[in-house]
C-alpha cells in the first residue's frame, strides 16, 4: 500500500513540479537517485584512475629500486618533499602508497561505484519504484563519501604524510608510526563507514517497501536481489570496523590502550602507555568486515553480469531461484569466515578447522553462481557486443581468483602463501578482472539508458581487449613469485632478499611494462566516455537492447519520478524467446 501512495504521490509526477531546479540544487544537492548514482559513478571513477596511478608508481619502485620515477618524480618531490627526494620513491612513500592504494581502490571506488553508483541509478528503476525511500538520506550518503575521500586525500599533504601502517591498519604498529596520516585515515573511515551505513539502511527500505505492484520476491532481477544481500552486508559488517576505527583513533590522540598491549617496546624503548589492550581485538574486528567486504565488491558485479548475460544470449537464465538461494547462502556465511585471514595469529586447531570448514562451504554457491551463468550461455544466440564481452571475461576471471584462493582457505598451506605475492594475485584476480570488468560491462550497458546515447563500440572493444592481457599480465605472474616466497609490502620487491638474477625478482619487470599496457588501455574508455555523451549515436528507442526489466521501461534518459505511469508487474525478469511469443522479449510490465 505504501509503494502504491509513494507511487501515486510521485510516479510520472514531472509534471507536478513546474520549476526548474538551480544548477546546485539539480546537480550538487540533489535527492534525484539517479543524479546521485551518477555522482557516485564519476567520483569514484576519478578514484579508481588515482589509486591505479599510486600503484603504478609503485611498480616503478619495485622494478627499479632508487630509481627516480619517469614523469612524475619531480612533480612529487615538489608536493611531498623529502620522501621523495630527488623523484625518488623513499619506503616510508611506499608504505604510504601501498596502503593508501589498497584503501582508496576498496573503500573510495570500487564499493561506490558498484553500490552507490549502480545501486542508485538502477535499483528503483528495475523494481518500478520513482525514488529512492529517503531521498535526503540518500544525498547525505554521497556527501559523506565525498567528505570521506576529501579527508583521505588531503592526508598525502599533512607533515609526515599518509597513512603507513597498510590497508589494513594493524594495531599497534598504526599508533606507532609518528604521523597523523593514521588519525586522518581513521577519521576519513568512520565518514565512508557512515555512508555505507546510511546507504545500507536506504536500499533495503526501498526494496522491501517500493516494488511496484505485482514485483514478487522472485520477480525481482537478480541484480537487485545482489544489492539487497549486498545492503545487509554493508548494515551488519561495517559497525564493528567504524567502533574499532573510532578506539583506534582514541589510542592515537588521546592515550588510550583499547589496542595496545601491556610490554610494548618502540624503537628499542618501552612505550608510554598503559597498556592491557589486544592487538588481535583489532584483527578480529577488522577482517569481521573484511571478508564480508569482499562479497560487497563482488556480488553487485555478479548482478550486472547477470542482466547482461540474460539479455544478450536472448534467453532466460539458468536456475534462477538458485542464483537467489546462492546470494542469500553467501551472505550469510561470509560473517562466519573471517578468520581465515588470520591463521598465523595461533589461534587453536579447532578454531583453525571451523574455519577452514565454512572457508570451503561458501566456495559452494559460489560455484553454483559462476556455473549458471556458464549454461545459461549454452544455446544462446549470443551478441558480442562491448558490455558482453566484459561479461564473459568476468565468469574465467572470478574462477580464477576463487580457485586460487582455495590454498589460502587451509591452516596448513595459508601458513606459507600468507602475506607472499600469491595473496595479491588471488585477491586481485578476484576484484581487478573480476569485479572491475563487471563494473565497465554495466557502464557500457546502462550508459544508452543514462545519456540516450551509445558509447563507440570499436573504442570498447579495444579497451577491453588490451585491459583483459594487462590484467592476466599484471596478476598471473604474482602466483609465481608467491610461491617461490616473495613478501608483500617490501619497497624493493624482494631484491634484498632473493638477489637482482632471481626469476621472482625479474618477474618485476614485466609486470611493471605490463601494469603501464593496462593503464594505456584505460584512454579509449576515457575518451569514449565523454565523447559518447555529447556525440555518441543516439538510441533507437527507450529499450535499445531489446530488454526485459523494468528500468528499460522508462523514457531515456529518465525523467524525475521515472515513470509516466504507475508500472505493474506481470512476469519474471528474463522473459526471452518464449515459445509462441511475438517477439524475442517480453517486457516484464507487458500484460500479454
Amino acid at each position: 500500500m505504501q509503494a502504491t501512495n509513494h507511487t501515486a504521490a510521485h510516479g510520472g509526477g514531472h509534471e507536478a513540479h513546474h520549476h526548474e531546479p538551480g544548477f546546485m540544487q539539480k546537480y550538487i544537492f540533489t535527492t534525484d537517485h539517479k543524479m546521485i548514482g551518477i555522482q557516485y559513478g564519476l567520483t569514484a571513477l576519478i578514484f579508481l584512475l588515482f589509486g591505479f596511478c599510486l600503484m603504478l608508481c609503485m611498480r616503478w619502485q619495485i622494478a627499479h629500486p632508487g630509481h627516480p620515477i619517469p614523469l612524475v618524480g619531480s612533480l612529487l618531490e615538489k608536493v611531498l618533499g623529502d620522501v621523495a627526494k630527488d623523484g625518488k620513491m623513499s619506503p616510508d612513500l611506499y608504505n604510504s602508497f601501498g596502503a593508501m592504494h589498497g584503501t582508496i581502490m576498496v573503500f573510495l571506488a570500487i564499493v561506490p561505484l558498484a553500490f552507490g553508483a549502480f545501486g542508485n541509478y538502477v535499483v528503483p528503476l528495475q523494481i518500478g519504484a520513482p525514488d529512492m525511500a529517503f531521498p535526503r538520506v540518500n544525498m547525505a550518503s554521497y556527501q559523506f563519501y565525498f567528505l570521506g575521500g576529501i579527508i583521505m586525500f588531503i592526508s598525502f599533504f599533512i607533515p609526515g604524510g599518509a597513512a603507513q601502517a597498510g590497508w589494513t591498519s594493524y594495531s599497534p604498529l598504526a599508533t606507532s608510526i609518528p604521523t597523523h596520516g593514521q588519525a586522518f585515515w581513521l577519521i576519513g573511515m568512520v565518514f565512508l563507514i557512515s555512508s555505507s551505513l546510511l546507504g545500507a539502511v536506504n536500499f533495503i527500505a526501498t526494496i522491501i517497501q517500493l516494488r511496484a505492484p505485482g514485483m514478487t520476491w522472485m520477480r525481482l532481477p537478480f541484480f537487485v536481489w545482489a544489492q539487497f544481500v549486498t545492503g545487509f552486508l554493508l548494515l551488519l559488517a561495517f559497525p564493528p570496523l567504524e567502533a574499532a576505527s573510532v578506539m583506534q583513533l582514541m589510542d592515537n590522540l588521546f592515550g588510550t590502550s583499547f589496542f595496545l598491549p601491556t610490554g610494548l617496546a618502540v624503537g628499542g624503548r618501552l612505550a608510554d602507555i598503559s597498556g592491557g589492550g589486544s592487538p588481535l581485538l583489532w584483527q578480529h574486528l577488522f577482517w569481521f568486515l573484511g571478508h564480508p567486504e569482499v562479497y560487497v565488491l563482488i556480488l553487485p558485479g555478479m548482478g550486472i553480469v547477470c542482466e547482461i548475460i540474460a539479455n544478450n544470449t536472448r534467453k532466460t537464465i539458468w536456475g534462477y531461484k538458485s542464483l537467489v538461494f546462492s546470494v542469500l547462502a553467501i551472505g550469510f556465511l561470509s560473517f562466519i569466515v573471517w578468520a581465515h585471514h588470520m591463521y598465523l595469529t595461533g589461534m587453536g586447531t579447532k578454531i583453525s578447522a571451523f574455519f577452514q570448514t565454512t572457508t570451503m562451504i561458501i566456495s559452494i554457491p559460489s560455484v553454483i553462481l559462476l556455473t549458471c551463468f556458464f549454461i545459461s550461455l549454452w544455446g544462446g544466440s549470443i551478441r558480442f557486443n562491448t558490455p558482453m564481452l566484459f561479461a564473459l571475461a568476468f565468469l574465467p576471471m572470478f574462477g580464477i581468483g576463487g580457485l586460487t584462493g582455495l590454498p589460502l582457505g587451509f591452516n596448513a598451506s595459508d601458513i606459507y602463501l600468507h602475506d607472499s605475492y600469491y595473496v595479491i594475485g588471488h585477491f586481485h584476480y578476484v576484484v581487478a578482472p573480476g569485479t572491475i570488468f563487471g563494473l565497465m560491462a554495466g557502464i557500457y550497458f546502462w550508459f544508452p539508458k543514462m545519456t540516450g546515447r551509445y558509447m563507440n563500440e570499436t573504442l570498447g572493444k579495444i579497451h577491453f581487449w588490451f585491459s583483459l592481457l594487462g590484467m592476466n599480465l599484471v596478476f598471473a605472474p604474482m602466483f609465481i613469485q608467491g610461491l617461490k616466497g616473495m613478501s608483500r609490502r617490501m619497497a624493493d620487491g624482494g631484491t634484498t632478499y632473493f638477489g637482482a638474477d632471481d626469476i621472482a625478482i625479474k618477474l618485476n619487470t614485466s609486470i611493471t611494462h605490463a601494469a603501464v599496457l593496462l593503464g594505456l588501455a584505460q584512454l579509449p574508455f576515457i575518451v569514449n566516455l565523454f565523447l559518447s555523451i555529447r556525440n555518441g549515436r543516439k538510441v533507437e528507442s527507450d529499450n535499445p537492447w531489446q530488454a526485459t526489466t523494468l528500468d528499460w521501461a522508462t523514457p531515456t534518459p529518465p525523467p524525475h519520478g521515472n515513470f509516466a505511469t504507475e508500472p505493474i508487474v506481470y512476469r519474471g525478469p528474463y522473459e526471452y524467446s518464449s515459445p509462441g511469443a511475438a517477439r524475442d522479449f517480453t517486457p516484464q510490465g507487458q500484460k500479454v
